[in-house]
């Protein structure tokens, strides 16, 4: 008996590691999905006279609370009032003290995005002339650390969790009725909604800390909990939690009375109540999705909602369709031909939905063929498309393997040995004719000649245990020692009939050949899952491109200044970022430059030395060679930088991240 549950026990654990694996490798840090496009003063400037108040203004609305923007003097005190409020389309702003001295100020921001993902970041202006700061900007990114982590792995546990319940609900009311009383199937399906009901209830306790302070003390925060139910993203989740109570209902149902009726008029009856109802359960909890997240925002919201509830019960349908085949023929008894077919089909059709939605929404977050390549959204897209690709030509193995099977002669089928304490059952050839409920999946007549020896002689081997079981002295000692004896025989018999009905699944050629394919989709669609979980907190390529646009377009309106982004790697540990360079008035003559170096994250790079030089090889000029000074994180500046003539200037930039890491990045500007 050991050796026919190892290689089960091995399949399933390298299948456990596989989704540990991929949710593993998809996690990342929340990428904002706001972006700041514009703020008065602006980023790096020098005012004469101190402001009254700081806006800021970003690429879609957010949620902000007092405390969300705060300004720091060069000493790191706060000089605001604390009170913000919305002045125009997308445009906050926060009041300043009267009397402030002159210096270099930073201003940090912490809001939450319409698609319910924290944003934050920082900058400096100065008020008569720049200065040192004492002031230094934290590296944790909103919605990072051990809270962001905890967060990020119950979305994960969500989406798993909702394909698991509809998948598995749908395959067996569409495809698989009489899996209804399997036991592998019905665990299989409860532990999607536990899976989801408990991600449901972690993200509600989490979400206020997520979006604030990201301490682990704030997560049982009972005031910043009842802050959260008075969000978009608080009433989805609840309203999860409600439609969640109804799939209990509905699972009960499925499992408990469905199975009992045995009257075909009233079970197809039952049938169709229970496809309404689980339809309207399941689109519903989609919605909670599509209501909090990206399809909530941007544009043409009215048709992105619809279409993504079509899109996530595709998914769950396709996928979580799959989970439940991967386990009836691994687990159950047997597994008719026709429900694999059924599934096919039924696969086919949401492949097909699944691919027009995904364009739509393809279209909808990138809006340009540069943001596939030239963005984190569109990357990860690309691995997707690909993932996709793949488990398409995986599924074509699977309908082959169907075909197969369904074309193959039925072989002798085995009856299940469900023995009772007073009747011992023998499982053979017999009285599996009399007993069609659980047929093994059809195989081949002809096929493995090898095997069906193998399967005989086995059967026969266990037919002589149970002759010598039943020669066994009936009698016992007076009490209940025949009871007793009579339960131990129906165990071990029980045990000896599911021990060969294993034997004769697995030496099926054409039933093992669709295990190995369906085994590989279900692991390509774990990657899938992941990659897609990740999509989902990253901020679109749309976003960016109009995020950029807008801050050039401002930066330009504003003070006719240049602002050139430049990418950097030096190579070594933690050596990666972005070195934006601004000049002003970027005209020829004296120009004031700042050198703003960033991480990845957006937050600023503290390093210990930046140079810059200009060469116009046009004109045989340069490199002149700029040294600016440090003057907050990741801040340095430089004044009277001279451009000697107007034309298209490499600017290059020297980044020193250590004392043995450095590297040198140059981009072309027209300057003058």
């Amino acid at each position: 008996m050991s050796q026919t549950i190892a290689p089960r026990v091995r399949t399933l654990l390298l299948l456990l590691l596989a989704v540990t694996g991929a949710l593993l490798a998809g996690s990342a840090p929340v990428s904002a999905h706001a972006a700041l496009t514009a703020s008065d003063p602006q980023q790096g400037s020098v005012v004469k006279e101190a402001p009254a108040q700081v806006s800021l203004t970003f690429s879609e609305g957010v949620a902000m609370s007092d405390g969300s923007v705060r300004v720091l003097d060069p000493k790191g005190k706060r000089v605001d009032t604390g009170k913000t409020s919305e002045q125009g389309t997308n445009t906050y702003s926060v009041k300043l003290h009267s009397g402030l001295p002159d210096g270099t100020f930073t201003v940090t921001y912490q809001v939450v995005s319409a698609d319910s993902h924290p944003v934050s970041g920082a900058f400096t202006f100065s008020i008569g002339a720049p200065s040192t700061t004492s002031v230094s900007v934290s590296d944790q990114e909103a919605g990072g650390g051990v809270v962001g982590g905890l967060y990020g792995f119950a979305r994960y546990l969500s989406y798993a969790g909702f394909i698991l319940l509809v998948g598995g609900a749908a395959f067996v009311l569409a495809c698989w009725q009489r899996g209804t009383g399997e036991r592998s199937v019905q665990r299989l399906v409860v532990s999607g909604w536990l899976a989801l009901t408990g991600a449901t209830l972690a993200m509600l306790l989490l979400r206020g800390s997520y979006t604030g302070s990201g301490k682990v003390g704030d997560i049982f925060d009972l005031s910043l909990l009842s802050d959260v139910l008075q969000t978009k993203t608080g009433a989805a989740l609840v309203s999860r939690l409600l439609l969640l109570a109804a799939g209990a209902l509905f699972i009960a149902v499925l499992f408990g009375a469905y199975e009992k009726r045995e009257d075909d008029e009233e079970k197809g009856d039952l049938t169709f109540g229970l496809a309404i109802g689980g339809f309207v359960v399941a689109a519903g909890l989609a919605a909670t999705w599509a209501m909090a997240e990206h399809a909530s925002t941007g544009i043409q919201t009215g048709i992105s909602m619809p279409v993504d509830v079509l899109h996530l019960l595709a998914v769950a349908v396709w996928l979580g369709g799959l989970s439940t085949l991967l386990v009836a023929l691994y687990r159950a008894p047997s597994i008719e031909p026709a429900a694999v077919r059924r599934f096919s089909r039924v696969a086919f059709g949401s492949v097909a939905v699944l691919a027009a939605t995904g364009i739509y929404q393809s279209w909808r977050q990138l809006g340009s063929w540069s943001a596939f390549t030239g963005t984190s959204y569109g990357q990860l897209l690309l691995v997707k498309i690909g993932l996709v690709v793949v488990l398409v030509g995986i599924a074509w193995i699977s309908r082959r393997w169907t075909a197969r099977l369904s074309q193959a002669p039925a072989a002798k089928t085995v009856k299940a040995a469900k023995t009772s304490a007073a009747t011992p059952v023998k499982a053979t050839a017999k009285t599996s004719a009399k007993t069609p409920a659980k047929t093994s999946a059809a195989a081949s007549a002809k096929a493995s000649a090898t095997a069906a020896t193998s399967a005989t002689s086995e059967k026969s081997e266990d037919e002589d245990r149970e002759t010598e079981d039943e020669k066994e002295p009936a009698a016992t000692p007076a009490g209940g020692g025949d009871g007793k004896r009579a339960t131990q025989l129906a165990r071990q018999r029980a045990a000896v009939a599911t021990a060969r009905e294993k034997r004769v699944r697995d030496a099926d050629p054409l039933r093992s050949g669709l295990r190995r394919s369906v085994l590989a989709e279900a692991g390509v669609a774990v990657v899938l899952l992941a990659v897609t979980t990740v999509l989902t907190s990253t901020e679109p390529g749309r976003t960016v491109e109009e995020a950029e646009a807008a801050t050039a377009a401002s930066s330009q309106e504003a003070t006719g200044a240049l602002a050139v982004d430049i990418p950097f790697d030096t190579g070594g540990k933690d050596g990666k970022g972005l070195a934006r360079v601004e000049i002003d008035p970027a005209r020829v003559g004296g120009n004031d430059m700042h050198v703003y170096v960033q991480r990845p994250n957006g937050k600023a790079f503290d390093i210990p030395e930046v140079k810059v030089s200009f060469t116009l090889k046009a004109k045989d000029i340069g490199p002149l060679p700029v040294v600016p000074d440090r003057i907050a994180t990741g801040h340095w500046t430089a004044s009277g930088v001279q451009i000697p003539m107007a034309g298209n200037w490499a600017i290059a930039v020297t980044v020193r991240t250590s004392d043995i890491d450095q590297v040198t990045v140059d981009k072309n500007a027209q300057i003058g």
